[in-house]
């Protein structure tokens, strides 16, 4: 008879399954991506940045002039110059001896002569240099995720490459009875939204031998497989993984993901998600998510912490994940433990509520990871 896959007695808790990932885990060495590239991933130190503009340049369309040379113009007594100005554009240079930029309707050539029509200060209409970025400031300090506006600041620089930690994920499908793949491409796609390089594969069936064959870590710095991490009558992820590497905890503290796991494959760390949409993103959340930041050098992210509407009641010695609606300056439980679709759908943050905790009275200051911009 072949042996079914089982849970242990008794759980083991998310502190403990988190510190048993993070054992022995480096910080990735960086690597150069094209800007293309780069969006998402976690900067490394970068030079300091040279200054941009590189010279004083026009901030608009107008007449180039010295401002000491304006004092006194005005459109009852316009100012006669010697000869015209030149005329610059958005970005271009300004000539020698100019320190202004004016509009073109304050210059007067209607006549034999050219008058201008107002005075101007120095700087006027004019772009200094460093005005966007300063000498030796930085494209993004080390740890922070890559935005558009960091791409911006970077191509104003004449980058073409920055130095990013881009963990590689290697992700494998457990393939269900059903065929459905909605889990496997939401965690593929929230791992590209984190920054991971995701290299996709799947076993090819749910027997011990084809996923142990499956959950090659030789390429990658995470192996995350979904699916078959339960105890019915095809599941064998984790024996798979007993056979080509190590279990480190099987049957997680937390609600949903209890049958989640954690192990490693000689220095690679791996994350056993269950099939189901919900469980699988509790345990990403918690689990998944912290290895990658651990491996790119990402900055801790800030909750935002807001009183609770209404009571949250939590068992003991579980962590519990909430969904959280952010409404009128509160954090509204939409879900705890068993989260739908639509709840999840609606969702503006999470919380894991810690197995010491029987959870939260209304009003009490709690912090929510934000899911949402």
């Amino acid at each position: 008879m072949i042996p079914l896959q089982r849970l242990p007695a008794s759980l083991t808790p998310l502190d403990s399954a988190i510190a048993a990932l993070f054992d022995g885990l480096e910080l990735l060495a960086p690597v150069e991506l094209p800007l293309a590239e780069a969006l998402g991933c976690v900067a490394a130190r970068m030079p300091p940045l040279k200054a941009v503009p590189s010279r004083d340049i026009a901030a608009a369309d107008g007449w180039a002039l010295c401002a000491r040379d304006l004092i006194g113009a005005s459109s009852y007594s316009p100012l006669p110059l010697d000869r015209s100005p030149a005329w610059v554009e958005a970005g271009d240079a300004l000539p020698k001896g100019c320190d202004c930029v004016i509009d073109r309707d304050l210059v007067d050539q209607a006549g034999p002569m050219v008058q201008v029509l107002a005075e101007a200060i120095p700087g006027q209409g004019v772009r200094r240099i460093g005005g966007d970025v300063a000498p030796g400031s930085f494209v993004i300090a080390p740890g922070r995720r890559v935005r558009p506006l960091d791409l911006l600041i970077a191509r104003a620089a004449g980058l073409e490459k920055l130095k990013m930690r881009r963990p590689r994920l290697r992700l494998v499908n457990i393939p269900a009875a059903s065929a459905a793949t909605i889990t496997t491409e939401l965690i593929s796609e929230s791992a590209r939204a984190a920054g991971a390089d995701v290299i996709c594969a799947e076993a090819s069936g749910r027997d011990t031998a084809s996923v142990a064959k499956a959950i090659d870590a030789g390429t990658c710095d995470l192996l995350v497989t979904i699916g078959g991490s339960g105890v019915g009558r095809t599941d064998a992820t984790v024996m798979a993984l007993a056979e080509r590497g190590e279990v480190l905890a099987h049957g997680i503290a937390l609600q949903p993901g209890r049958t989640s796991a954690v192990g490693r494959i000689g220095k690679i760390p791996v994350v056993i998600l269950p099939g189901a949409p919900d469980q699988a993103l509790a345990a990403w959340w918690t689990l998944a998510v912290p290895v990658l930041g651990r491996l790119s050098g990402l900055r801790l992210r800030q909750p935002v912490t807001l009183p609770l509407a209404r009571k949250i009641a939590s068992s003991v010695g579980i962590a519990e994940i909430v969904l959280l609606e952010r409404k009128d300056g509160t954090w509204m439980p939409l879900a705890l433990g068993d989260l739908s679709l639509e709840a999840i759908g609606c969702a503006d943050a999470w919380l894991a509520i810690p197995a010491c905790a029987e959870g939260f009275a209304a009003g009490a200051p709690v912090d929510g990871y934000m899911l949402r911009d």
